[in-house]
């Protein structure tokens, strides 16, 4: 089987290089990113801000515990699927509340409370402020290999963004589910089951731990971490602004038995009040638009109500999808597989 593509993020403004951008979100979804601008020390005070986080007591923690109201802090119950991860987090986004999300408030922890913990709030700050340039530059060149102005999208960044920063800690698992499991474990745990991103893009930090794999096809591919690299994987947003020529990957954590893992998704997402659908460029009269217009805040608001408690059945595109339209979201395809 294939590896997953490396991009060169210093040459994405010439054409050979956005073609494997090209390929690469039409073949996978997911890329490595290499010669990107995030500063190594910066990375390394990440790594230390997420290891002296996740050690405090869980009283310290819980001082920032997000609420059904609020998404923002810690929080060790998460669900995906409806099912709970093996896994602990920590949220940081905007103080940008809609009407779903009324309480959306950043929260910090006390950083004198801990020597590991100085600095923390400077550290998370300054790597979702270079999340954000390199987002940026890779949308540019999505933007352009859909037909559009490389700035076409960047209005849907404005001020009013709704990207943020999660810290992830899976703790070793006594139990975990077997990593050839197709989708829900009839038992064990995985650190998060199968998903794909809400958002437009997923900037991932990863420690040296593997762990994460993505779905190829009808196979888990369990992603090697790549040394000063990131990872960058597309979202639902972008699958449907590329109306189904790119798709938001499936993909997952397995639990480990012996070691922990820590990573730092940064998740690009537009303002609460972008209203997203088929990009004209991505359309034509042999192939109209998949999907009818849809309201970021809304599905923010109800994708988030899922991951706090079990609401029923989680939030998906494949609801606006027009009717009688070709293909499938990704999700659907692999319906009957993945045991949803």
């Amino acid at each position: 089987m294939q590896d997953i593509p490396v991009i060169d993020f210093d040459t994405l403004g010439r054409a050979a290089t956005r073609q494997s951008l090209d390929q690469a979100c039409r073949d996978w979804g997911v890329f490595y990113l290499d010669g990107h601008t995030l500063d190594r020390e910066l990375a390394r005070r990440m790594f230390a801000a997420m290891h002296g986080f996740f050690a405090q007591p869980v009283a310290l923690k819980q001082t920032v515990e997000r609420t059904a109201s609020n998404p923002w802090g810690f929080y060790d119950r998460e669900l995906t699927k409806n099912v709970r991860d093996w896994k602990e987090i920590f949220d940081v986004g905007p103080d940008i509340t809609t009407d779903g999300l009324p309480g959306a408030r950043a929260q910090w922890p006390d950083e004198t409370r801990a020597v590991e913990m100085r600095g923390f709030r400077e550290t998370l700050q300054a790597y979702s402020a270079a999340c954000e340039q390199v987002a940026l530059r890779v949308l540019h060149a999505i933007s352009a290999n859909l037909g559009m102005p490389a700035r076409y999208l960047d209005g849907c960044f404005d001020a009013t963004q709704t990207s943020f920063l999660r810290l992830n800690h899976y703790p070793a698992c006594a139990n975990p589910a077997p990593a050839d499991t197709p989708g829900i474990p009839a038992s064990g745990h995985l650190g998060i089951h199968h998903h794909t991103d809400s958002g437009a893009l997923t900037v991932l930090l990863q420690d040296g731990q593997a762990g994460l794999q993505v779905l190829q096809g009808e196979h888990w591919h369990l992603v090697q971490p790549r040394e000063n690299a990131l990872l960058v994987n597309i979202g639902d947003i972008v699958q449907v602004w590329s109306n189904d020529r790119y798709r938001a990957p499936l993909h997952r954590v397995l639990a480990n038995a012996t070691a922990a893992r820590y990573s730092a998704p940064y998740f690009y997402n537009p303002s609460y009040t972008t209203v997203y659908a088929p990009l004209p460029g991505a359309c034509d009269a042999a192939n109209p638009p998949r999907y009818r217009p849809i309201h970021w805040g809304e599905f923010r608001a109800a994708r988030a109500a899922g991951d706090y408690a079990d609401y029923g059945e989680e939030v998906q595109i494949s609801r606006y999808r027009v009717e009688g339209a070709s293909g499938t979201d990704s999700f659907v395809d692999m319906g009957c597989t993945l045991g949803k």
